[in-house]
């Protein structure tokens, strides 16, 4: 591993300067675990302000002593200096309520949290390690810096970091600061939402995230993040599955994971049946969980929500959530219903919904992700993407139907295109301004009532079709 030019270049001018410099924290971790950094950070003596006349070039906008300098690379645009630092105590058990300059360097690497991020290093790749965080590198644990329940105390965000670096790096956490976790769970509700969401999202984006989950509850932390998934663990489900509903969720997401799956997709596997164990009626191996997956929707948009997911993760994994039960066998289910089914979810979600069905089958306990019925579905999805699936898709649209028909502005006009849309998904030939225009003229025949009555007919068909699926879902599912 080489150390980049950018970062030797800061350290130089600031040592040139009469200061002291190192690399810090997670970058020298990642370096001593032959990984790239990310991110590359030093800490140093000098204050913010004699930062800034060795570094012309660099901004000082916060609290925490952390100038970030702009090196003109396009490899290492940005690299952040901080300041020797102590922290007070932490009153709300997630911000210091001071924060000093250090005079030493040994002050600094004592205030953070955990050993493998307590290592500095200089330019000549020697490492000062005062709490044998290499020790533990080569045993791969995470253990805090100190007294465990005292840094847990400063930041309780520390306890879900030490669940994302466990999993992201594939290490056990060291008895004693599993221990502290477990005993100051309650206090992670005292960080904000968005700090636990973007821990959570790194918890899932690993290759291992399922281990992550289970890490979260074994140590108390997830009945206070998602209480939801916690309510799944032990509620055993029918005999088309040889899991329980939390197991259930848990291999959904490994399968996931281990096709490098969108985050998306991934949140979709974990909360996909997070509704079960609210419907369950009966035990053993005929218990039914009917309406499991509108309730589930519902309750994958109240978790999502409260932990501050972006509007646009939101409404698709609930979405996904929802339509997870599709219907689909080989020559039984119509052209027509495939039609339905990629205008409620959206021709952009379907490749998702399609991944997810796969880790529904895989976290079911089958041994086959794709079956033929799965890739015979693919095929006509992509038979019938073309045709129309709306009534913006229609060859005409409101202002042909005025023109054809000399009439102006008003509810006829989107009765007749209703109407239109109906005969469309029915043969999707008809799709032609011609036929099209043909079929307006003789709907305009009709009376205000008949129009009505079939544009509420095409409505109901829809919603009748719909029933049916269903119905159909139910009994396969062993639900009621």
């Amino acid at each position: 591993m080489v150390i980049p030019s950018e970062v030797k270049t800061i350290i130089y001018q600031l040592q040139s300067a009469g200061y002291e410099a190192y690399i810090v924290g997670g970058c020298v971790r990642d370096f001593l675990l032959d990984k790239n950094p990310t991110d590359w950070d030093i800490t140093t003596n000098a204050k913010p302000e004699e930062i800034q006349k060795v570094f012309p070039d660099s901004f000082y906008e916060n609290n925490f002593l952390t100038v970030t300098v702009r090196t003109g690379s396009q490899e290492i645009p940005e690299i952040e200096i901080t300041t020797y630092r102590l922290e007070a105590k932490y009153s709300d058990k997630r911000h210091p309520d001071e924060v000093r300059f250090a005079q030493k360097l040994e002050d600094d690497l004592s205030r953070r949290d955990f050993t493998v991020n307590a290592m500095a290093m200089d330019m000549d790749k020697k490492v000062i390690d005062l709490f044998d965080g290499q020790k533990d590198l080569k045993k791969k644990v995470i253990r805090a810096v100190g007294n465990p329940d005292e840094r847990f105390s400063e930041d309780a965000l520390r306890m879900l970091r030490a669940v994302r670096f466990a999993t992201t790096l594939g290490f056990d956490i060291e008895e004693k600061t599993a221990k502290a976790i477990k005993k100051n769970a309650l206090w992670i509700e005292a960080v904000s939402k968005e700090r636990i969401r973007d821990e959570l999202v790194k918890i899932l984006m690993a290759d291992n995230s399922a281990d992550g989950i289970e890490l979260l509850r074994n140590l108390g932390l997830l009945k206070f993040i998602m209480p939801e998934l916690e309510a799944n663990y032990g509620v055993l489900q029918n005999k088309h599955h040889i899991y329980d509903c939390y197991q259930h969720a848990l291999k959904a997401l490994e399968y996931t994971a281990k096709n490098k799956f969108s985050l998306q997709v991934r949140l979709s596997a974990l909360l996909h049946d997070i509704g079960k164990p609210s419907v369950k009626v009966g035990n053993g191996i005929n218990s039914t969980f009917y309406n499991h997956e509108m309730v589930g929707a519902k309750m994958a948009f109240q978790i999502l929500n409260r932990l501050k997911f972006a509007n646009k993760d939101i409404e698709k994994i609930v979405k996904l959530v929802r339509c997870h039960m599709f219907y689909y066998n080989v020559n039984e289910v119509t052209e027509s219903s495939v039609r339905r089914l990629v205008k409620n979810v959206g021709p952009e979600n379907m490749e998702d919904l399609l991944k997810l069905r796969e880790a529904d089958r895989i976290g079911s306990g089958v041994p086959k992700a794709e079956p033929y019925k799965l890739r015979h579905l693919k095929y006509i999805i992509d038979k019938v993407s073309q045709d129309p699936i709306s009534v913006g898709m229609l060859k005409v649209d409101g202002k042909d139907v005025m023109d054809i028909l000399k009439i102006q502005p008003g509810p006829k006009i989107g009765q007749i295109l209703d109407v239109l849309l109906g005969i469309v998904l029915d043969d999707p030939k008809k799709n032609t301004k011609e036929a099209l225009s043909s079929e307006i003229l003789a709907i305009a025949k009709f009376d205000e009532k008949k129009l009505k009555e079939l544009a509420e007919k095409s409505k109901e068909e829809k919603f009748d079709l719909q029933s049916k699926e269903d119905e159909k879902i139910k009994s396969k599912y062993w639900v009621r």
